[in-house]
């Protein structure tokens, strides 16, 4: 039997990558964690594509997509993100990146790039994959659909402890702040906004913990 495909979309820090991860370990399944897919390419065009005001010339960027070749790693039961072999997986979520990955990903050019690998991923099933247009763009016939959502506040207590716990040094205020401009910027874009789709479940996580909400998510999938 064909194993599910799962989209899980939301906004920032509501957990998706975490909660995808551990489920896909429960379902047996692949995790694709798409935002980091994008943060890559943010990281790349950091390192090669600046103009001379230090801020990403997108048509650089745009000629350079051929040399980008990104691919998720095992590593103990984890999935790395290599950049050209290099694995990038801590530099992606640095603040620079989080400050630069919506110009990106809004891109059409960056966006259609990484489209194909998605779905090419997910055509034999057994994917859960999570981000900001999956179960509206690229994976509009998933067998199942989330929408994860959180308040503002929680959300931002959340990026900063995350933050923490990489080692980076981080302002609160300055967190909430770039959360509520990538909420903007990304629900605002003309090339697949972050959006319900009709079809998702909506969870709104606030009060839930991290175990609460993959219980609430399973129940669904094992009601249906």
């Amino acid at each position: 039997m064909k194993k599910p495909v799962i989209a899980i979309d939301g906004y920032s820090s509501t957990g998706k990558s975490s909660i995808s991860k551990i489920i896909a370990d429960k379902l047996g399944l692949i995790h694709m964690d798409t935002g980091a897919l994008y943060r890559g390419v943010t990281w790349y065009a950091l390192q090669h594509c600046l103009d001379e005001n230090e801020g990403i010339d997108l048509n650089t960027l745009f000629s350079s997509l051929d040399q980008i070749s990104l691919e998720f790693k095992n590593n103990d039961g984890a999935l790395i993100l290599f950049l050209n072999n290099t694995d990038i997986s801590k530099e992606i979520r640095t603040n620079i990146v989080s400050d630069n990955v919506s110009l990106v990903a809004k891109q059409k050019e960056v966006r259609d790039f990484l489209l194909q690998s998605q779905r090419t991923l997910a055509e034999k099933g057994g994917v859960i994959m999570d981000g900001r247009d999956i179960g509206t763009v690229v994976l509009p016939n998933a067998d199942y659909k989330f929408f994860l959502t959180a308040s503002i506040d929680e959300r931002t207590k959340r990026r900063f402890l995350e933050l923490q716990g990489l080692g980076i040094e981080a302002d609160k205020e300055q967190v909430k702040q770039n959360l509520i401009e990538r909420d903007k910027i990304d629900s605002e874009r003309e090339i697949a906004p972050l959006k319900q789709a009709e079809d998702a479940i909506v969870i709104d996580n606030s009060e839930l913990t991290k175990e609460e909400t993959i219980e609430l998510i399973l129940s669904h999938i094992e009601k249906i």
